[in-house]
């Protein structure tokens, strides 16, 4: 892994979060999107070499909305940015690591992810991911 490419933080309200957030980091908001396949709004800060990514939901039945209600906002997941996301997937799996995905699918950012459940690494989800470009 090359090195933490974002920080992911769920949020119940974007627009306020983008606010607190731009002032806590004394930097713009640069990116918004809408990922359809996550039912989310993100909304993307950079600092350093390291993102931070807002992540609202847009249904409340989705993966955000569900946890937000068990946990309330926070830190959801961490990213790390890899070479190639097949070879680092296959690697995982051969380490005994459990993928929430068989495939890298389409994420924010113009990234390729994949997800690693928490209960293989500590309760903490884990995202890989690789520039679709490369």
């Amino acid at each position: 892994m090359l090195h933490v490419e974002h920080i992911g933080i769920a949020v119940k309200d974007l627009q306020s979060s983008i606010s607190l957030y731009e002032k806590l980091l004394n930097t713009t908001c640069y990116k918004r999107e809408t990922v359809e396949s996550e039912r989310v709004n993100t909304a993307f800060f950079k600092t350093g070499q390291t993102k931070v990514e807002l992540l609202e939901a847009t249904d409340p039945t989705g993966v955000i909305a569900k946890f937000i209600e068990r946990k309330g906002e926070g830190i959801h997941h961490i990213a790390w940015e890899v070479d190639d996301i097949r070879a680092e997937m296959e690697r995982l799996k051969k380490e005994g690591f459990i993928l929430l995905m068989d495939e890298p699918k389409k994420g924010a950012d113009n990234k390729w992810v994949c997800f690693v459940h928490p209960r293989s690494t500590n309760g903490l989800l884990v995202e890989i991911c690789q520039g679709i470009d490369k």
